[in-house]
């Protein structure tokens, strides 16, 4: 025989004996249900590792950040000397690092 009602519909099974004792009596039957609530997430236990995750993702940005301004000083550094110290010559080789504005 197949059950219609789902299972946490159903009514707990009451034994006879119990049932008729109480009846005789007029004592109240009690009912325990020893039921759990519906599994949920726990936003709490994911809190921190996303936490964790995003202020590691804001850490690489922020050194992708500060090392891209790090090269581009060194470029700016390496143009402005290369301009000041004017061509160099070793062995009758001259090289010259940077052009002149009027040139």
């Amino acid at each position: 025989m197949r059950q219609h009602t789902p299972r946490s519909q159903m009514a707990p099974h009451i034994p006879a004996d119990v049932f008729q004792r109480a009846q005789a009596t007029g004592q109240p039957v009690v009912i325990v249900v020893n039921d759990r609530p519906a599994p949920r997430v726990e936003w709490r236990r994911l809190l921190l590792p996303f936490a964790i995750a995003g202020a590691t993702v804001a850490g690489g940005w922020g050194l992708v950040a500060a090392l891209c301004f790090l090269l581009d000083a060194a470029a700016h550094t390496a143009t402005v000397i290369a301009g000041a110290a004017g061509p160099i010559g070793v062995g009758g080789i001259t090289l010259k690092l940077a052009r002149s504005k009027g040139a």
